[in-house]
């Protein structure tokens, strides 16, 4: 493998960690708020605010993705990314709190992964289509395995499979934001603006809907629970600038490994809904092999 997908991997794996700490502080935020839908609001709102700061940096790439436009190498829907990214920030807020971030991060990989495998098949991503190895539906395959192993201690809790609904539908959407996000950064040539206009499209679509929604009284004041925004920035930024080089699977996989590893670090430091026994150890395990997995070179 060569050493730039080692690091767009090692990077990812990075990215996928600090999505795992952003779902618990977004889900207390929530917690706190009694709102889901304000504490997405809250957390795309201050990652927009951060973005307006550095507009002077951003402003070039955006210009560029104007005239890629109109030009039509760019599509209007190839702009919608972040709906996706608002759905799952939302999530986290509505139900991290009651099933922890461990199994709110399994459901999440199991959309994820099989969503992955279907938009690097059809070309959904600057790359263009990656063919289907063994290697990469067997990977797809044992990461599913690994979330009904993780969760398997939970099957027979009615109330934490339907919450955890929720974000596996928004693991399914994480693959096309990742390649949507990708074209956005090709045609501006920087990750910020890619990460600017994802952020821009999940805030509007927030808003829209809190005009519809109670609007909190009150805020809690530990300035951690207002983080969600910008780790979200960083994810962002990174799944953007290295969609093209690794694909969309290896992207998703290597954040699924992230993702699962400091989802257990934090459930066991400080849990939320019970700390994960060995079933989710043995779970988060096999979804690292499927990552090293996917990594193998192989014919389709």
């Amino acid at each position: 493998m060569k050493l730039n997908k080692l690091s767009g991997l090692a990077l990812a794996v990075l990215a996928g960690a600090g999505t795992a700490v952003q779902a618990r502080i977004n889900g207390e935020l929530g917690r706190r708020l009694g709102d889901g839908i304000a504490a997405a609001t809250i957390s795309f709102g201050v990652g927009m605010v951060i973005l307006i700061c550095m507009l002077p940096w951003i402003l070039p790439g955006l210009r560029k993705v104007r005239v890629a436009l109109r030009a039509g190498t760019l599509r209007w829907w190839q702009m919608l990314g972040g709906l996706c990214g608002a759905f799952l920030v939302a999530t986290q807020g509505l139900t991290v709190a009651s099933i922890g971030v461990a199994v709110f991060t399994v459901a999440v990989v199991a959309g994820q992964s099989a969503s992955s495998l279907a938009v690097d098949r059809a070309g959904l991503a600057p790359g263009g289509a990656h063919p289907v190895t063994f290697n990469r539906g067997l990977a797809a395959i044992l990461c599913v395995i690994a979330v009904v192993i993780a969760v398997g201690d939970r099957l027979g809790d009615a109330r934490a499979i339907g919450l955890a609904v929720l974000p596996a539908l928004a693991g399914i959407g994480i693959a096309w934001q990742q390649g949507m996000n990708g074209f956005v950064r090709q045609a501006a040539d920087g990750a910020l603006p890619a990460t600017f206009v994802n952020f821009a499209v999940g805030t509007i679509a927030l808003v829209v809907v809190m005009l519809f929604h109670r609007v909190p009284a009150t805020l809690p004041t530990e300035p951690w629970l207002y983080l969600g925004g910008p780790l979200g920035i960083a994810f962002i930024a990174v799944a953007a600038a290295i969609v093209r080089r690794i694909g969309v699977l290896l992207l998703g996989l290597g954040t699924i490994a992230g993702q699962i590893s400091g989802a257990l670090v934090i459930d066991s430091v400080a849990p939320t809904a019970g700390r994960p026994d060995l079933l989710t150890f043995l779970g988060a395990t096999l979804a690292l092999v499927a990552v090293a997995l996917a990594t193998r070179p192989q014919r389709p």
